[in-house]
């Protein structure tokens, strides 16, 4: 289950949901029989929460939606993928801990506005 900012992504609306979108995406694939994806579904859902505005956040379940999976070539999962710009920037399989995504998600996302700098 997603939590109020994690968004369901499917097979069918995943042009219009992840390739068009006009902010950085990141898509966890993941499946409910996966003990890795079900620790990481904290951290995907607090990222949500936290980046809301600045970066869409969604799941995508492998097994209800075998194509896409297929076509990013989702060998492991949880898998995540970020995307901009319609295109894959980075990625990263396996469980981590939040601290490890955040360090990750950093280069990629712009600076929230209300950030000092120092």
């Amino acid at each position: 289950m997603a939590g109020d900012h994690t968004l369901n992504f499917s097979d069918s609306s995943w042009d219009q949901e992840v390739l068009q979108s006009d902010v950085p995406v990141l898509v966890d694939f993941w499946a409910p029989w996966c003990g890795p994806c079900k620790a990481m579904a904290p951290t995907v859902d607090a990222l949500a929460t936290e980046y809301q505005g600045r970066l869409k956040v969604g799941k995508l379940n492998t097994d209800d939606n075998p194509a896409t999976g297929m076509r990013y070539q989702v060998r492991g999962i949880p898998t995540l993928l970020l995307f901009k710009n319609g295109k894959v920037v980075d990625q990263r399989v396996g469980a981590m801990p939040k601290s490890e995504v955040l360090k990750w998600l950093a280069p990629h996302l712009p600076v929230a506005s209300d950030t000092a700098a120092g």
